[in-house]
C-alpha cells in the first residue's frame, strides 16, 4: 500500500542539495567577464545633491558609471511597487540616508572600491523629519468601523487607555541581498536576466520591465537558492535587480551586486516602528462595551509595502476578540529615514503586541483573573470581527487557550523561590493571523500553478519560492498525495520566470494554504485526465502513453475565490481572510537585580494550522516564528542616529543565539479549513505575534511595573524600577 505523504516528515527536497554543497547562492555563481557593482549613497537624510564630484586625478579607465540619466528612452526612474514614488536613483533631492544616487562596475572589486572612495558627493541640507510620533506627512490612513463607539464608552462601567510602542527590527536572513545581471546584446532593444536571491520573481519581473521598458517576454528573473527571507526579500531585491540591469546594459556585460552585512543593514527595509493607543470601554464584569484605537506606523520615506503592512495592523489590531462597538484609525507616516517593509507578520505583531498588554492591563485595573478576562471576550462560531466577518469554521480560540494553559502546567517544573533576588513569572498572550492576502488580494493576484508530466512522474511549475521554510517540500507532498503517487516522484526546482507561471508572493502565509490548494488542483485535473488508475505504476504507465500521444502535457490552474467569502476595498467590510491561524503563548521570564537584564526562559507555543503538511517543518516555523518575536522583545534595537542605523553591525545589533534561546514547547492544533489542501491554513507568521506581548505581561507580573515598550532592554528595565 502507497505511503501517504501529507502528514509525515518526508525528507526535505532541496535538503540533499544544501547538504552535499551542491546548492548554488548567489555568491557561488560567475559568468564570463562579469563585472562587480557598488552603490553610492546618500550620507544625509533630506537634501539636494548639488555635484557629483569625481576625481579627475583618479585613472577611471574599465569603469562602468551610471546615474538617472542612463535608464533607457520610455523606462521609468521608478520602483514599480503599491505607490510608484521611490526612485531607483536620486534625481536632485535625496529623502534619507543610504538613498541610491550613482552606480558602478568594474571586473576588479578592489578596483571598484577605490573608484567609490574618489567620488564625492556636495549637498544642500534640506529640513529633516527623523521622528514618527510628530510627523506630519501622511503616507497611507485607513479605518475600521463597526457600531457605535461613542455609545459603547458611554455604556462601559470603567475606560481603560494605554499607549504601546514597538521598535523597528531587522529581517537578518543569514544571505545578504545579492543579483547578477546578464544583458542581451541587442541595443536598448534587448533583454534582461536576472538572477537573485529574492522572494518574490514576478516582483522584481514586473519592476524591470518599467525601468527598462521592455515587454514581459524580455526579462527573465531566476530565483537562486536563498539564505532566508522573512520579508526582507519581498520588495527590495527590485531595487538591487534594477541597479544591477542598468550596469549591465550600459556595460554590455554580466554585473554582479552582492551586499555586505553592514550596507544590508543600513540601505534595506525593516519592521515598522508602531504606536497604537488603546481607549476601551468596558463592564466591571469584563465585557467588551467599545474598543477606540489608533495606530501609527513609521513608514520611512517611501510608501513601499506600507499599505499592506497598515492593513493586516489594522485588521487585528482588536485581537482575536469580540466586541460590538470598534474604530480603528491607521496611518503610516512619512519621515527621512529609510524605507521600511516587510517583516513575517507584518503589522500584525505590533498591534497584537498591544492588544494582549492592554488586555493585562484591563484584567489588572478590574481586579479580574487574565485568563478568564480573555476566556469571557475571545471569538466563537458566529462572532463578528472586527470588519464584520462572521466566523463559521476552523475557528480555535478558546481551544489553543486551553491548550496551551494544560501543555504549560504539564511540561513545567516547580521551581524553588529564588534566593538571589531574581524575579520570575509568567505572561500570556492570545492572538490570531489571517491566512493569505487581505480581502480581495488573491482575487487581483490570479495566482496560477501547474503540473507537468514526466516520464517517472510529474514536475511542479510553481512561481512559490524556497527561502528555507520547506516550500517545495510541502507543495511535492500535496501533489503526491492528490496524485497517490509516490513523493520522490514529483520533482521540484528554483522558478524561473521563463519556466513557470506567475504564483504571486512568496509571503503572507499563502504559500501552503492558497498555492497547495491551487495545486491540488491541478492534480485532480491530472488525474480526470489520466483516467482511473489503481495504482502509482498505472499512473507511470498512463503518463508515459499520454506523453506518446500528445507530447509535451502540463495542467496550470487558476485561484478561484471560494464563493462565500465577500470583502469591500472601499469599506474594509467583510470576511477579511477565507481562514485565520490561533495561538496562544505562555512565556516565562527572569529578571536580574543586578544587571536588569530580562531573559525568556520558557516558552509554550500553541497553534493551530489546519494540518500540518509535514510536521517537523511545522513546528520549526512555530520554532523560529517563536524565536524571532522573542529577540524583538528584548534584544533587537535598530538605533537611529540622524536618520541613519547607527548599530549597522552585527557586534552590536543584537539578536538571540543558542545561548539565549528558551526552551520552546510547541503543540500543534489541527482544526481544518475546507478550502485549504487537506484542510491547512497558514503557519510561519502567526507565531510571531503572541511571544512579545506574553514576555512584556511576563515582566509586569514579575515587577508590578507596566513597561508598554519593546524592546525591553535593561536600559528600560532599569527606568522602570524594581520592586525594592
Amino acid at each position: 500500500m502507497l505511503k501517504k505523504a501529507v502528514g509525515q516528515n518526508v525528507p526535505r527536497a532541496e535538503g540533499a542539495q544544501k547538504l552535499t554543497g551542491e546548492a548554488r547562492y548567489i555568491d557561488d555563481l560567475t559568468f564570463p567577464g562579469m563585472l562587480y557593482g557598488a552603490t553610492l549613497r546618500s550620507t544625509l537624510p533630506h537634501a539636494r545633491v548639488v555635484e557629483i564630484e569625481r576625481d579627475a586625478s583618479f585613472d577611471w579607465r574599465g569603469f562602468t558609471i551610471v546615474n538617472h540619466r542612463d535608464i533607457p528612452a520610455g523606462g521609468k526612474n521608478i520602483v514599480a511597487m503599491i505607490v510608484e514614488d521611490q526612485p531607483y536613483l536620486a534625481v536632485d533631492e535625496v529623502r534619507h540616508q543610504a538613498e541610491p544616487i550613482l552606480l558602478l562596475a568594474h571586473v576588479d572589486p578592489a578596483r571598484l572600491a577605490e573608484g567609490v572612495a574618489h567620488v564625492k558627493i556636495h549637498y544642500q541640507p534640506l529640513p529633516a523629519v527623523l521622528d514618527f510620533e510628530t510627523a506630519t506627512g501622511v503616507l497611507k490612513e485607513l479605518s475600521i468601523a463597526k457600531g457605535d463607539v461613542e455609545r459603547g464608552l458611554k455604556e462601559a462601567d470603567r475606560i481603560i487607555e494605554g499607549t504601546y510602542r514597538t521598535g523597528a527590527q531587522e529581517q537578518l536572513y543569514i544571505e545578504c541581498n545579492g543579483v547578477i545581471a546578464l544583458p542581451e546584446i541587442d541595443g536598448d532593444a534587448g533583454g534582461i536576466t536576472v538572477y537573485g536571491s529574492l522572494q518574490c520573481p514576478y516582483y522584481v519581473s514586473r519592476a524591470l520591465e518599467t525601468l527598462l521598458a521592455l515587454p514581459k517576454e524580455k526579462v527573465r528573473v531566476v530565483q537562486t537558492t536563498t539564505g532566508g527571507g522573512f520579508g526582507g526579500k519581498e520588495e527590495y531585491p527590485s531595487m538591487i535587480a534594477g541597479h544591477a540591469a542598468l550596469l549591465a546594459k550600459k556595460a554590455g556585460a554580466p554585473v554582479k551586486i552582492v551586499y555586505d552585512r553592514h550596507e544590508d543593514l543600513i540601505a534595506t527595509t525593516k519592521r515598522h516602528p508602531s504606536i497604537v493607543r488603546h481607549r476601551t470601554g468596558v463592564k466591571e464584569d469584563g465585557t467588551l462595551t467599545a474598543i477606540d484605537i489608533d495606530v501609527r506606523l513609521d513608514g520611512g520615506a517611501y510608501v513601499t509595502l506600507s499599505p499592506v503592512v497598515l492593513s493586516r495592523a489594522c485588521i487585528h489590531a482588536v485581537g482575536p476578540y469580540r466586541c460590538p462597538n470598534v474604530r480603528i484609525r491607521g496611518r503610516v507616516m512619512m519621515t527621512n529615514t529609510p524605507p521600511n517593509g516587510a517583516f513575517r507578520g507584518f503589522g500584525a505583531p505590533q498591534s497584537q503586541f498591544a492588544a494582549e498588554v492592554h488586555m493585562d492591563r484591563i484584567a489588572g485595573e478590574l481586579g479580574l483573573d487574565a485568563v478568564e478576562l480573555r476566556r469571557k471576550n475571545l471569538l466563537r462560531a458566529g462572532d463578528a470581527t472586527a470588519t464584520g466577518q462572521v466566523l463559521k469554521e476552523s475557528i480555535s480560540a478558546e481551544d489553543v487557550l486551553d491548550r496551551a494553559i494544560a501543555l504549560h502546567a504539564r511540561s513545567g517544573k516547580k521551581d524553588k523561590k529564588p534566593t538571589d533576588g531574581t524575579l520570575r513569572a509568567t505572561g500570556l498572550a492570545l492572538f490570531f493571523h489571517g491566512s493569505g492576502f487581505t480581502g480581495g488580494g488573491e482575487v487581483r493576484l490570479a495566482s496560477r500553478a501547474g503540473i507537468e508530466l514526466t516520464k517517472n512522474g510529474v514536475r511542479l511549475l510553481v512561481g512559490s519560492t524556497e527561502i528555507g521554510q520547506g516550500t517545495r517540500t510541502m507543495h511535492a507532498q500535496i501533489v503526491a498525495d492528490a496524485l497517490e503517487i509516490p513523493y520522490d516522484w514529483v520533482h521540484t526546482s528554483d522558478p524561473d520566470t521563463a519556466r513557470v507561471p506567475d504564483s504571486g508572493p512568496t509571503v503572507a502565509s499563502r504559500t501552503c494554504m492558497v498555492v497547495g490548494a491551487i495545486l491540488q488542483h491541478a492534480a485532480k485535473r491530472l488525474r480526470d485526465t489520466l483516467g482511473p488508475y489503481g495504482s502509482p505504476a498505472e499512473f507511470r504507465k498512463r503518463a508515459r502513453q499520454l506523453l506518446a500521444d500528445h507530447g509535451p502535457f502540463r495542467v496550470i490552474e487558476t485561484y478561484e475565490k471560494p464563493g462565500e467569502i465577500n470583502w469591500s476595498d472601499e469599506t474594509y467590510q467583510g470576511d477579511a481572510y477565507g481562514a485565520y491561524a490561533w495561538g496562544c503563548n505562555l512565556a516565562e521570564v527572569e529578571i536580574d537585580p543586578l544587571t536588569y537584564q530580562a531573559r525568556c526562559t520558557r516558552l509554550t507555543a500553541v497553534i493551530d494550522i489546519g494540518k500540518a503538511i509535514h510536521p517537523l517543518l511545522a513546528e520549526g516555523q512555530i520554532e523560529g516564528g517563536s524565536l524571532q518575536a522573542v529577540g524583538w522583545a528584548l534584544y533587537e534595537e535598530v538605533v537611529m542616529r540622524d536618520g541613519k542605523m547607527a548599530n549597522a553591525q552585527l557586534t552590536n545589533y543584537i539578536i538571540p543565539t543558542t545561548l539565549d534561546t528558551p526552551r520552546i514547547d510547541v503543540e500543534i492544533v489541527e482544526n481544518p479549513y475546507p478550502h485549504g489542501p487537506f484542510g491547512a491554513k497558514g503557519v510561519g507568521e502567526c507565531p510571531v505575534d503572541g511571544p512579545a506581548a506574553a514576555i512584556v505581561n511576563a515582566i509586569h507580573r514579575a515587577t508590578g511595573r507596566r513597561l508598554d515598550q519593546i524592546p525591553a532592554t535593561p536600559e528600560r528595565i532599569l527606568k522602570m524600577g524594581l520592586p525594592s
